[in-house]
């Protein structure tokens, strides 16, 4: 008897059967196909692995000569940004040093300058005129350092009385008819030179109130009061101690 059922032993394989079998061993292609592909380009990008120690010393030894010479040329530009922000703010602060060096008197300072001097009537207590005294005849704190503001009002750049250089420190005191100045005693007549604008310099005296005084003084007894245009002249810087040698605490309650 004849076996009808489909499938046995030794039938032939149906075409739904031949189809799945087709389409499987494609998709299997592909995939194969895609991974191989993939792998080729990784393997494209990237270096091979050595296959022995020695390769692998020498690929490693080939990224370090490469990490190290890109590591130069990240310290070059570091040192080049770092030079580049040092020589600017370095010329800012010595621009700024030349400044204050005026100002503090730590440097000569040259220019135009007008000169004051003062001086005292030249009278002997026998020669006193009648109804003066020794002190009305005589140079005093009080005038020098009003010639000496007028001068700063004026806009001097640098202001100078006898040899000395005049500082934030410095301070104009007489003991009699001398003129005590750092350190240093002095008689009449008394110098003051500023360097500046003249006209400016010149107007500032005209205009003070206290060298006005000392000019009515000068025109009664015969007190001596000059002012001179020196043209170019040169002031030295000033040679002494800028910082003060003592302090006292005062009281702002």
């Amino acid at each position: 008897m004849t076996d009808q059922r489909s499938g046995g032993p030794g039938s032939a394989v149906t075409p739904r059967r031949a189809r799945s079998r087709t389409v499987g061993v494609t998709l299997v292609c592909l995939a194969a196909g895609l991974l191989f592909g993939t792998s080729a380009s990784l393997a494209r990008d990237a270096r091979p692995e050595p296959g022995d120690l020695v390769g692998l010393i020498t690929q490693r030894d080939l990224e370090v000569r490469e990490l190290s010479a890109r590591a130069d040329d990240l310290r070059e530009d570091v040192d080049r940004l770092r030079a580049e922000q040092a020589t600017s703010a370095a010329a800012v602060d010595q621009q700024r040093a030349e400044e204050l060096a005026v100002g503090v008197g730590a440097t000569a300072v040259s220019g135009p300058a007008v000169s004051v001097t003062l001086d005292d009537a030249g009278y002997s207590l026998d020669t006193l005129p009648e109804g003066y005294s020794v002190d009305d005849v005589v140079v005093h704190q009080q005038d020098l350092q009003g010639v000496v503001n007028a001068l700063w009002t004026g806009g001097a750049e640098a202001i100078m009385v006898q040899d000395q250089r005049i500082v934030a420190t410095s301070s104009v005191q007489c003991v009699g008819n001398t003129l005590y100045l750092q350190g240093r005693v002095y008689s009449p007549p008394f110098t003051v030179t500023a360097v500046g604008d003249p006209e400016a310099l010149t107007a500032a005296l005209a205009a003070d109130p206290v060298v006005a005084t000392y000019r009515d003084w000068a025109d009664a007894v015969g007190l001596g009061y000059a002012v001179a245009d020196l043209g170019e002249t040169e002031l030295p810087a000033y040679a002494g101690q800028v910082r003060p040698s003592h302090a006292q605490v005062v009281d702002s309650r």
